[in-house]
């Protein structure tokens, strides 16, 4: 097995009978959305909806009227627009990890899929999102690869709110140690992809072995160098820099929204509290980010400052702007991909 790009790993597997070779992890056949899928994310998004009917309850929904009321249309759009360009920058790197793969899917039918992956983007830790690998199986991606590029996409993210967070946690060195400790820990896993030996060492141990999980781990294996594929330094550098600018759009609209809601921080606050609060959800691996994101960042505004009513009502509007709107989107793509 070698980590160089071309043909998909997987493709390199043996189709023999378990104990004679490994058989190919190409998943189901077909690239159909399940009925199951679809129920997964109504039933996602109709409980997420509920939490969110409550919170806005609970700060008055007078409050949040006039907080929306305040906001405008044209700022509301300029918020939506900078999501927009979130999500976009955000595919045009999965496009990039696709080719790195040896997948150059075309550019309509691939946004199409990834902004199907939205839709279930309130499943915990964004695990639904792999709903994108059945999708892009007719255009030759095996699950292996997708996965592989699933996973780089959400280490990128991950390593870039930690980015955002961190040029500003000095404000609350509560939050040091866990943006410290996070950080040491993905740095640590990519400097051990950059020498895949131990990769091969470890695929080689599991070929030679005729229980079930060493097929898995076999797999795994070709996960990660497919991960390694996406991050050798000149990649991950890029990735970082898109990633910046991508979610920094989505801080630089919260910073609005807030002066908008007649209560402005300054910016360098402004992207620490939206990256905090992300850096929360992702955490704590909740149905994204559901929950933690939100208390974390009404508490910071609270803490810096603003009115209770005007904090809930500001996290409301910036997670429907971002969140929301992105599973709305993902919904009409999964719908016309079915």
């Amino acid at each position: 097995m070698s980590d160089n790009i071309g043909p998909p790993r997987s493709q390199k597997r043996l189709a023999a009978p378990h104990g004679g070779g490994r058989r190919p992890w190409d998943g189901p056949a077909g690239g159909g959305v399940s009925p199951r899928a679809i129920r997964l994310t109504a039933w996602t998004v109709a409980l997420a909806a509920a939490g969110y009917l409550g919170l806005s309850l609970w700060a008055g929904w007078r409050e949040v009227a006039a907080a929306f009321a305040r906001v405008g249309i044209p700022v509301m759009a300029g918020i939506l627009a900078l999501s927009l360009l979130n999500y976009l920058l955000r595919f045009a790197r999965w496009q990039h990890y696709l080719t790195l793969l040896g997948h150059p899917v075309p550019w309509l039918p691939s946004g199409r899929i990834y902004f199907a992956g939205f839709a279930l983007t309130t499943t915990p830790g964004k695990l639904g999102e792999l709903l994108r690998g059945v999708m892009l199986k007719p255009f030759g991606v095996p699950l292996i690869e997708s996965t592989a590029a699933f996973l780089s996409e959400r280490t990128a993210d991950l390593l870039t709110i930690l980015l955002l967070t961190s040029s500003v946690f000095w404000l609350y060195p509560m939050g040091a140690p866990l943006v410290a400790g996070v950080m040491i820990f993905a740095l640590a896993a990519i400097v051990a992809l950059q020498f895949p030996a131990w990769i091969h060492a470890l695929d080689a141990w599991a070929a030679g072995r005729e229980a079930r999980w060493s097929n898995a781990l076999a797999h795994l294996c070709d996960i990660v160098l497919g991960v390694r594929t996406c991050f050798r330094w000149t990649t991950l550098t890029w990735a970082l820099l898109v990633g910046i600018v991508a979610w920094g759009a989505e801080a630089v609209a919260f910073h609005w929204l807030l002066a908008a809601l007649g209560h402005p921080l300054p910016l360098p606050m402004s992207v620490f509290i939206y990256a905090f609060a992300m850096l929360v959800g992702s955490v704590a691996f909740l149905p994204g980010g559901l929950g933690g994101s939100e208390a974390t960042m009404v508490a910071l505004l609270i803490l810096n400052g603003l009115p209770e009513p005007v904090a809930v009502s500001a996290t409301l509007i910036c997670r429907l702007a971002t969140l929301w709107f992105a599973v709305a989107l993902g919904a009409m793509a999964l719908a016309r991909s079915r």
